[in-house]
């Protein structure tokens, strides 16, 4: 597969995970791809990192885990949540949603055209969101705003947020899914020629 093919594959299954909640029908069956290891013959990229994660969510899924109760206690509540999935959390200097990140990612989509729609008043840079955004203009084929959207809105705060995320649910299904996300988008990275912004993290 190309670069692009790839991102689409990786980008619209992971950003699936972190969007809708385990049981929802946009992901029970990637849920249980992953589950039973089923993914990883899939996956354009294979090495040992890669096995010991599907190692590790296997585990979950034999352990029993309540994906559906962690899903509701990380990314929504009513809890403080351990690692907020809205990247103008971590980009803005009050920690707010709708910061200056975010009307900075509107303003680029709205330049390309791009229409977010969703029947709540939620912002876009959620990590599901970007992550099947990106998913997006790989299958359309628009490489460079593919590669913007990850060096200007995605890698500048994602690998914090997964590094937190990862570290409050050590062993569990969302800690494996957080460290192939890493990887993944290093590969992403690896071959687009835009560089990755330099934004100061604030949390």
């Amino acid at each position: 597969m190309s670069r692009l093919e790839n991102i689409a594959l990786t980008g619209r299954a992971l950003g699936a995970l972190f969007y809708f909640p385990p049981q929802a029908q946009q992901s029970r069956q990637l849920v249980d791809a992953f589950l039973s290891g089923g993914w990883l013959q899939d996956w354009p990229w294979m090495d040992d990192k890669l096995k010991n994660i599907a190692v590790k969510m296997q585990s979950s899924a034999a352990q029993g885990m309540q994906l559906n109760e962690t899903w509701q206690r990380l990314f929504i509540g009513p809890d403080t949540l351990p690692s907020p999935p809205w990247g103008s959390v971590w980009l803005d200097k009050e920690n707010v949603l709708f910061g200056d990140s975010l009307l900075a990612l509107r303003s680029w989509m709205q330049h390309l055209g791009i229409q977010y729609e969703t029947n709540q008043n939620e912002p876009e840079d959620h990590i599901g969101t970007l992550l099947m955004l990106a998913a997006w203009l790989a299958e359309n084929g628009q490489e460079q705003a593919t590669n913007e959207l990850l060096a200007w809105h995605i890698l500048p705060w994602a690998p914090r947020f997964l590094n937190v995320l990862a570290e409050s649910e050590p062993g569990d299904f969302y800690s494996a899914l957080c460290q192939l996300t890493q990887i993944t988008l290093q590969h992403w990275q690896a071959e687009s020629p835009v560089p990755v912004a330099d934004k100061p993290l604030w949390r």
